[in-house]
């Protein structure tokens, strides 16, 4: 039974099952150009810029353009074919024209395909092409040895690398800007299968695109060094500044009398503070670029790995070029954020360090107020006692007095009693008697 009632799918399964073949590469066949731009998206550019950009070129044909929600957009214009992709930093456009004859690589260069567009719809592209590119494709037997010389006269660098790929074809270029504003690549095909010279042609647009996004976390990682070296500079004044404050005062003196830190350490804790902002900052204004360099190095790797190359004698291979060019620029990249990080660490180890001393000198000025307050409070318990011997003479001379007058009262009465005798008699008796009282009463309390 077919599952095709939407009932019975996930929401997401035929999305997800498109997502595998939603960029398919263009159908190539030698002899055939290709012109490759990649137009970067700024920052303060709005998202769908670069597809307004193909809207306007598909106008210019009175071609219906793609939906506002499309990521891919293929069409046959007649003189050439266009394969557009949206990325998420970049947008490319992949013009394609197929020659119905082989012609010499000087007059190949001059037959591409983007001489069909629109030169108003190019200038519209300023400050957003990215990377630029030609690629010349040839038929060319096995066996047969390329003529180096003459595909060397269609290169401007010295430095050319070259490989056989897939084997059964060979990529030339020197990865160099040409004085036309163009990078350029020859591709020959020795006998490629079906469809292989199309994925050969993407995989090599790719390593340029993906190559040059990936130095665009350069200029951050040399911009980085001087604000580095400024905080670096400035941690180790502080730093200095904090041994030299060991070494002349004591840890009491780096607070003041309301157990606050005093100017010195008010000041020290907030240029480390300061230092700490600005390094936090510089990480998260470069974090995304570098974390995006290495995953755009990561992908130039492993396309070169997909293109299985062999060696041209006395020609360096694409790897090659990649790992003595392009390598040492994404090391800079990882350093500098390996620096970062290790400054920000060392920033908050001194704040650490400043901030226990500050505490310990707090704990010391608190235990010196503790201690006073011990003096004092024993001081206090002195004087109660004082007063709680003369407290026992006070009420044992009340209450003698009260016995007195009950004598008194007693001999009126008619009872033979000397009342002054038993006065007297009465007051040790009585004395002792609120002395025990008073012992037991503060034996309860403080039980």
């Amino acid at each position: 039974m077919p599952i095709t009632s939407p009932v019975l799918n996930h929401p997401l399964r035929m999305t997800l099952a498109a997502e595998a073949h939603s960029r398919p590469f263009l159908q190539l066949d030698a002899p055939e150009s290709v012109t490759h731009l990649a137009l970067y998206a700024e920052l303060d550019a709005t998202p769908d810029w670069h597809l307004r950009k193909l809207v306007d070129l598909c106008g210019c044909f009175g071609v219906a353009g793609p939906a506002a929600d499309a990521k891919y957009f293929y069409h046959d214009f007649g003189r050439f074919r266009l394969k557009w992709e949206c990325h998420t930093e970049f947008a490319t456009f992949t013009f394609a024209m197929r020659h119905a004859d082989s012609a010499p690589l000087a007059q190949a260069f001059e037959r591409i395909p983007l001489m069909h567009v629109p030169q108003q719809w190019l200038h519209g592209l300023k400050g957003k092409i990215l990377v630029a590119a030609h690629v010349v494709m040839e038929k060319s037997g096995p066996g047969k040895d390329p003529d180096a010389r003459e595909i060397r006269a269609v290169f401007e660098g010295l430095s050319l690398a070259a490989s056989v790929v897939l084997q059964d074809a060979e990529v030339w270029s020197d990865f160099l800007i040409q004085s036309d504003g163009f990078s350029r690549f020859v591709v020959r095909d020795l006998g490629l299968r079906e469809y292989q010279l199309g994925r050969l042609v993407q995989r090599v647009l790719e390593i340029e695109t993906y190559r040059m996004m990936a130095l665009l976390g350069l200029p951050h990682a040399l911009a980085s060094t001087t604000t580095l070296n400024t905080i670096e500079a400035e941690l180790a004044r502080l730093t200095e500044e904090m041994v030299d404050s060991d070494d002349d005062t004591s840890a009491a003196g780096s607070v003041d009398a309301t157990g606050e830190p005093d100017d010195g350490e008010r000041a020290l804790l907030r240029s480390i503070t300061g230092l700490a902002a600005r390094s936090e900052k510089l990480a998260l204004d470069n974090s995304y670029r570098f974390s995006a360099s290495q995953a755009y190095f990561q992908l130039v790797k492993a396309r070169i790995e997909e293109l299985r190359e062999v060696r041209i004698d006395g020609l360096p291979t694409l790897r090659e070029f990649m790992e003595r060019r392009l390598s040492p620029a994404m090391s800079t990249c990882a350093a500098t954020v390996r620096r970062q990080a290790a400054l920000a660490e060392r920033i908050a180890h001194s704040n650490d360090l400043l901030s226990t001393r500050v505490g310990i000198a707090q704990e010391l000025h608190n235990r010196q107020i503790l201690q006073s307050m011990n003096a004092r409070a024993a001081q206090q318990l002195r004087l109660q006692q004082a007063v709680e011997g003369l407290s026992v003479v006070a009420v044992s001379y009340y209450m003698v007095g009260l016995c007195g007058y009950a004598a008194k009262a007693a001999k009126s009465a008619g009872l033979p009693i000397n009342t002054d005798l038993a006065t007297g008699l009465m007051v040790p008796l009585i004395v002792l008697v609120v002395w025990l009282g008073l012992r037991r009463l503060h034996g309860q309390i403080k039980h």
